[in-house]
């Protein structure tokens, strides 16, 4: 179906969101706590848009919403504008440690003056939760949500060594503020207060997986066919065996 986003005329299919649909296009939204591989949460509510049909009205998170009909969307308005700083200056308060929200309230012209240098040194969470979605699609679930209102935060049950992590590391890299720690170091990788053994690549020898994501990967057989390999060595194998087909 037709739909105009920015008065730019886009086709697009019936139930897929506003944000997919503009992305499909090359039409910018600011998201936080969206990713392709989950999908729409509306939790950050930075990819507001307003949406016109029949005559009405209304702001919506492009992320959550279907399009099942014909409309118009602006994704830029001046009231747009100003609720998504309202939005950047609330999560940059709550993450003043996050180098990512401090580049977005420099943009948005709310880098507040109150907030020192110690506190920028200190929270980096904005509870977007897609550090909680990437474990739990993984089948671990060794991370979540925990305590309420302001002290609500992402951690392993009871603040410990969770045994069920595999220490793949998929939560911090998911992380759009960089608030998870994670060291690699010396063949050993340490994240959620565990420490972990990492194994090395069958061809170039680097450190990479630990023994709990490699028996994991042979469970689930997404590793059989080509080896203990890296994601380097791995893209390289898969393009020598595609050339024959060339």
């Amino acid at each position: 179906m037709r739909v105009k986003i920015n008065g730019q005329e886009i086709e697009a299919a019936a139930g897929e969101t506003i944000l997919e649909a503009a992305r499909r296009h090359d039409i910018p939204i600011p998201t936080l706590c969206y990713h392709a591989a989950f999908g729409g949460q509306g939790h950050c509510r930075l990819c507001l848009v307003e949406v016109a049909a029949q005559g009405d009205k209304r702001l919506v998170a492009s992320c959550t919403y279907p399009i099942t009909a014909e409309i118009e969307v602006s994704t830029s308005t001046p009231l747009i504008e100003r609720l998504r700083g309202d939005i950047i200056r609330l999560l940059y308060r709550q993450a003043p440690g996050s180098e990512l929200m401090q580049d977005l309230a420099r943009e948005y012209g709310c880098l507040d003056e109150f907030i020192t240098e110690d506190d920028r040194e200190q929270e980096r969470c904005i509870l977007c939760r897609l550090c909680v979605n990437a474990c739990t699609a993984l089948g671990a679930s060794a991370i979540s949500a925990v305590l309420r209102g302001v002290d609500k935060k992402i951690a392993t049950p009871y603040d410990e060594a969770s045994e069920a992590c595999l220490g793949c590391g998929a939560c911090a890299h998911i992380c759009p503020t960089g608030a998870i720690p994670l060291q690699d170091e010396g063949g050993n990788r340490t994240i959620w207060k565990r420490d972990f053994e990492l194994l090395p690549c069958e061809v170039c020898g680097r450190p990479f997986i630990t023994p709990e994501q490699r028996d994991y990967l042979i469970a689930r057989q997404d590793d059989l066919d080509t080896g203990l390999l890296c994601d380097a060595c791995r893209r390289t194998r898969v393009a020598r065996q595609m050339e024959p087909f060339r």
